[in-house]
């Protein structure tokens, strides 16, 4: 067991929500200025920074789990046998193998900064919309 496994179905999610966090930070005069799709470009930069930091611990915690899982082969050979069965490799094992939630969080990531994303931008909308009523109703005592 002396290599780890890269979860590229974890690891390709993580790089193009980081390099749209990128484009959005580069853009970010543009795209966050006063106008209507304002709040639009917040939810996709939480959406993205939320994603990004769900797949992302998935990801270290598969490789790291597979680490620790190497430590215990004693000789490399790729298989546990004789001395190297401990308490601690299997408890190390079954993190390894116990790894639905891991595998499928590029799924339920989405949904869950999806939900906050759509969370983010309705309570954003509804704030600019206060905003704007209590900006008009001023204005219109003021004369």
């Amino acid at each position: 067991m002396n290599t780890v496994n890269i979860p590229y179905h974890l690891l390709i999610p993580c790089f193009v929500s980081l390099t749209l966090l990128v484009i959005i930070g580069i853009k970010r005069k543009v795209l966050f200025q006063k106008n209507k799709r304002r709040w639009f470009w917040i939810s996709v930069t939480v959406f993205f920074s939320f994603y990004l930091v769900i797949v992302g611990l998935s990801a270290f915690l598969t490789v790291y789990y597979q680490i620790e899982l190497n430590k215990y082969d004693l000789n490399q050979d790729g298989f546990f046998s004789g001395n190297e069965l401990t308490p601690e490799q299997e408890v190390a094992m079954q993190k390894v193998v116990s790894d639905v939630g891991r595998n499928f969080s590029f799924i339920t990531g989405g949904i869950y900064a999806l939900v906050l994303a759509i969370f983010t931008f309705i309570i954003g909308k509804v704030v600019a919309r206060i905003n704007r009523i209590k900006t008009s109703h001023n204005n219109v005592y003021k004369q």
